[in-house]
């Protein structure tokens, strides 16, 4: 009960510094934010917000992001949820401001972010992270079982269960095309179920009848690029039948030629395309780390937060899935999870670098172990972000750690990972890779420990100025103990963690 009481205060103290009820148009949450619509963004108190115990940060994005943390904020949503409704029912007024107060500061906020975060590429790239992001859950699960049932495979334990288990782990992966298809006829505003059905042609047994191209098609086929495909085609189709089909027949000839044409052309056209797409980013990867892994790992484990803060690893996210349903883990997101030790390397030098500031080092403690486990947005909104130059250092701290890790699979040693999301220590479990768990995990190991170090050894001796020092290096309040991201530092949303922009959010996240 008490940490429910937590919980409902946490949410009662967000909900009037927000605008109250009648401010909120949608509430949503992701692996470490809660996500809110809101009317009218002057009435936010961003101080205020910075300043309640739970609150890690805000960032600024096509929604108002208040980070929370994994597990918190699964838990102060529903209750947010329960206020605003509970709010809006009893229509009791929320003080607002004037209305010229309104038209004044809304419209020069509005323009503001519209500028900055409506360009179409970052559009589309926040649609594709929509579509994916709902399923890691799933995608995390289903691998764990799935590591699971390898060790005892390998152990040769408990032979009854491990089928039950391969197929707990594989039911998820067989369907995946179902889901995406969903989840894009959704995002792109058609009907979702119309999404999922042409979407299941693909994983359909029957299509290996079917002759395209010169060649039999195979069941999945395409796999999540071809379903993706497939169901914005779907969408365009049945928002086409909406203007022209009569409104008496609607319900009947809609759906059948959204199904029929949408259909034939997925099966004559876009999984043999989606297939060949398909197979040429495996074949992609796996030349990139073997032939230029260590080169390729530095520059993905240092770029990635860039990419992140710029919104573009969103782009990322079919591509690890694409991986998973190949080749059964994605090589990519261990490399990509060594920003992360990056962070928590800095963070410690920062700690080391500013004994006399207690309020950031009481920061560092409380956001290390979150760090450690892969989340890393109380340490980069918290630390390294704010001072400016450690951020850069901890991108160094991931570059040398992804290099590692590349050395290893350009060597021939795959460390791969069966979901996306998790990082840091969080990802031990999702491990896999080529040459047995015991490798795998120890590379991956390895890659932490040089991103802890060189995060560490760059931020300690190149992260901090004379006059860099000489101000923060005295005991004061944080002048922003959480740091609201702008210009760059916006994006949808990890974890690795994302989408996530978060730092951690799916690392394709």
């Amino acid at each position: 009960m008490a940490t429910e009481d937590k919980n409902r205060a946490t949410a009662a103290a967000i909900l009037p510094l927000v605008g109250g009820a009648a401010n909120v148009s949608s509430i949503a949450h992701c692996m470490t934010r809660l996500r809110l619509g809101l009317h009218d963004r002057s009435l936010v108190d961003d101080e205020a917000l910075k300043a309640v115990p739970a609150v890690m940060g805000v960032v600024e994005d096509d929604t108002y992001q208040i980070v929370l943390g994994p597990g918190t904020v699964a838990r102060v949503t529903p209750e947010f949820e329960q206020l605003v409704e509970e709010g809006k029912a009893s229509g009791t007024p929320e003080p607002a401001p004037t209305a010229e107060e309104l038209a004044g500061k809304g419209a020069a906020l509005k323009a503001q972010q519209k500028a900055k975060n409506a360009t179409p590429f970052k559009l589309f790239l926040r649609k594709i992270a929509n579509i994916f992001v709902p399923l890691i859950p799933a995608l995390i699960g289903c691998g764990i079982i799935a590591g699971l049932n390898g060790l005892l495979v390998n152990l040769g334990w408990l032979p009854s269960v491990t089928p039950a288990l391969a197929a707990m782990a594989s039911g998820f992966m067989a369907l995946i095309a179902v889901f995406v298809g969903y989840n894009t006829a959704k995002e792109f505003g058609g009907t979702p179920i119309l999404g999922g059905a042409v979407a299941a042609i693909i994983v359909f047994p029957g299509v290996a009848n079917i002759d395209a191209f010169g060649q039999t098609l195979s069941p999945g086929q395409g796999g999540v690029l071809g379903a993706l495909g497939a169901a914005v085609l779907a969408v365009y189709v049945e928002k086409w039948c909406r203007r022209w089909v009569p409104e008496a027949l609607d319900v009947l000839v809609t759906p059948t030629l959204t199904v029929l044409i949408s259909g034939l052309v997925t099966i004559f056209g876009l999984m043999y395309v989606a297939g060949e797409v398909s197979s040429a980013i495996g074949t992609f990867a796996d030349w990139l780390l073997s032939t230029g892994g260590a080169g390729a790992g530095f520059l993905l484990g240092g770029f990635f937060l860039p990419l992140v803060m710029l919104g573009l690893h969103q782009a990322l996210i079919p591509i690890h899935t694409t991986l998973i349903e190949q080749q059964g883990f994605t090589v990519l997101l261990p490399i990509l999870a060594m920003a992360g030790a990056g962070q928590v390397g800095a963070a410690a030098a920062v700690y080391l670098r500013l004994p006399n500031n207690e309020s950031i080092r009481k920061t560092i403690r409380s956001a290390m172990p979150a760090g450690l486990l892969g989340v890393g947005e109380p340490l980069i909104y918290g630390v390294s972000l704010p001072l400016g130059r450690p951020f850069i250092t901890a991108c160094v701290g991931g570059a040398f750690g992804g290099g590692f890790v590349g050395l290893f699979n350009q060597l021939g040693d795959s460390v791969g990972s069966t979901a996306i999301g998790p990082s840091g220590w969080a990802l031990f479990p999702l491990l896999d890779g080529n040459h047995g768990l015991g490798s795998t995990i120890a590379i991956y190991a390895g890659g932490l420990l040089v991103g802890y170090v060189a995060g560490f050894v760059a931020t300690y001796f190149f992260g901090f100025s004379k006059s860099l020092l000489a101000e923060f290096n005295v005991s004061q309040e944080p002048a922003s103990s959480t740091v609201a991201a702008t210009g760059g530092a916006s994006a949808p949303g990890s974890g690795s963690g994302s989408g996530d922009a978060p730092a951690k959010e799916p690392a394709g996240v």
